[in-house]
């Protein structure tokens, strides 16, 4: 903890240093970092698996497998920001992250996650058009539809997280630097300042309308419109062969949306909070993937036949190697 009454210019200078307090009071916490070491490295192997399925098969190659590979981008960069970070912190015991890096840590891991809500939004249009209005799909979401919309996120994310990450370098620090966090969270960044933070609270209650409830909100209606679509379906059997189409997806919205707004109802104590909020920013990079391989009938016989290429080639090598 440090402590400074000196001038706004003085205190950036002086405070070098944040102090990270993650975990306190926790018996064998080493063990759930391991955990997170593990689940990041299957979430790099799944998201490039992804990845590079949908840019080697050209019959993938679709506006909404353009979604898909941004999801997985998205998903690997995000948990690439955050995990490696966050094990650096706490289970190498290196609690101490210089002001600078700080701001960048917060910026990358915000933009990321941001990020994913908006991707579900593009991936929940893709799915209302697809079922709302059949026939007319392939004029509404083309590959340069898609690509301006999800072009369109990135910009609004990277400009709107800018300002709020802007804004928090004219605060002055003049008691604790000590984040209780697992990541620089911007709430516990701003609440720690002693001149006026009032820019920097009302950015925090627009942050998660704008990122957060906004795309809820927006995937909610999307599939109001395709339940109620689906509702003038003749026949049960079409009914639930419209609604496969969404099941990966709504997988997708479940595993981002219920844990966050469950640990935002909850009045649970700090550590389980951080726990809960930890895993929240985690493993829906790691699910993503997964569910997509499973539940996508598509990228099921994609990888089917790159696993067939790639057996070949290997075989066709090693009959030429023994000649």
């Amino acid at each position: 903890t440090y402590s400074t009454n000196k001038t706004v210019k003085q205190q950036i200078i002086v405070v070098l240093f944040w102090a990270t307090l993650g975990f306190i009071g926790i018996p064998n916490i080493k063990y759930y970092y391991a955990f997170l070491f593990f689940v990041y490295i299957i979430s790099v192997l799944a998201n490039t698996a992804v990845m590079a399925t949908i840019y080697l098969d050209h019959n993938l190659r679709t506006p909404k497998y353009i979604a898909v590979f941004n999801l997985a981008l998205v998903d690997l960069l995000g948990n690439s920001a955050m995990v490696p970070k966050i094990l650096d912190i706490f289970l190498f015991n290196h609690p101490h992250i210089s002001y600078n890096d700080c701001l960048t840590f917060l910026f990358f891991c915000y933009v990321f996650l941001s990020m994913q809500a908006l991707n579900l939004v593009a991936l929940s249009y893709d799915r209302a058009m697809a079922i709302v209005y059949p026939l007319h799909y392939q004029l509404k979401v083309t590959h340069k539809f898609m690509f301006c919309l999800i072009a369109s996120f990135w910009v609004f994310v990277i400009i709107v997280i800018l300002i709020a990450t802007g804004l928090l370098t004219r605060l002055s620090l003049c008691e604790s630097v000590v984040i209780k966090s697992f990541f620089c969270d911007h709430g516990q960044i701003y609440r720690l300042a002693c001149n006026d933070y009032t820019p920097s609270d009302i950015t925090a209650w627009i942050l998660p309308a704008l990122i957060l409830w906004l795309p809820l909100l927006f995937v909610l209606l999307s599939y109001l419109s395709i339940g109620y679509a689906l509702a003038k379906v003749a026949t049960v059997r079409e009914r639930m062969k419209g609604f496969k189409t969404c099941t990966a997806h709504l997988s997708l919205v479940a595993i981002y949306f219920l844990p966050i707004l469950i640990t935002l109802r909850l009045n649970i104590e700090p550590n389980a909070r951080i726990i809960n909020l930890s895993l929240t920013s985690v493993f829906p990079p790691m699910l993503n993937p997964i569910i997509y391989v499973l539940q996508t009938q598509e990228i099921k016989e994609s990888l089917k036949k790159l696993k067939g290429r790639i057996t070949t080639h290997y075989k066709n090598r090693k009959v030429k190697f023994k000649k």
